[in-house]
């Protein structure tokens, strides 16, 4: 669990960089058409995905790798492949991390250690049963490879809708594991947006209890709605 945010610096340390670009303030879905495509997830996810140079400075962002992905992927929901929670019932629901199935770009701030992330989850169950799973495992803990933490989510106020049959949610998570000056907190803030089955999830992580970058969150947020509304 500790090391979930150095393992997403490791693997955009590795891949090929390129620098983040201003975005304008204005929300990226002005202009669209009041209707969400019919089947985006007909289009593998990665063809969807937020182009690197589109995230804002000072994130240098890259488009990870399928094998990066079911490393990094898991990481944002704070149980890692592999982990026994606590309740028993809790696990985060299955996902196909394959090419197929999830694309993920990371842009990273190196001078905070915080990354904003996007991914694309094709196939996905509808978000009222994110929401259902989340109202039922507010908090569990995780046991992996000999360590545990504590992971606390709290629901935020949801962005709207930014085109009729758009789902959107938002949620605050915790991941907290050792103990005294041993201690560690990994902070992540994400907004969810879903068009049928085709689930866009954009996370800022850091770790420690430093305010998330809500205003860069919200522009790689609505450039990569944009993107999927204009197919």
């Amino acid at each position: 669990m500790v090391a979930a945010l150095p393992a997403l610096l490791v693997v955009t340390a590795c891949a090929t960089t390129v620098p983040g670009a201003p975005l304008p303030q204005a929300s990226s879905v002005d202009g669209l058409a009041a209707t969400a495509p019919a089947s985006p997830s007909s289009r593998p996810p990665a063809e969807l995905l937020l182009p690197p140079e589109e995230f804002p400075e000072p994130y240098v962002a890259v488009v990870l790798p399928p094998q990066a992905v079911a490393q990094a992927a898991p990481d944002l929901t704070g149980v890692p492949v592999g982990a026994k929670v606590n309740p028993p019932g809790c696990l985060p629901p299955v996902q196909d991390y394959g090419p197929d199935g999830t694309a993920m770009v990371v842009g990273t701030d190196n001078d905070r250690r915080a990354t904003i992330s996007v991914e694309l989850v094709a196939g996905a169950a509808p978000l009222e049963n994110l929401r259902t799973y989340l109202a039922d495992c507010p908090e569990i803990e995780t046991t992996h490879r000999g360590a545990t933490a504590t992971v606390t989510t709290v629901p935020e106020s949801a962005p709207p809708s930014p085109a009729a049959g758009v789902d959107t949610l938002e949620l605050s998570r915790t991941v907290r594991s050792g103990r005294g000056d041993d201690a560690v907190t990994q902070s992540m803030r994400t907004r969810i947006a879903q068009i049928g089955d085709l689930r866009l999830l954009v996370t800022y992580m850091s770790f420690g209890a430093d305010d998330p970058d809500l205003d860069n969150l919200g522009i790689v947020y609505d450039a990569a709605v944009a993107r999927i509304l204009a197919g």
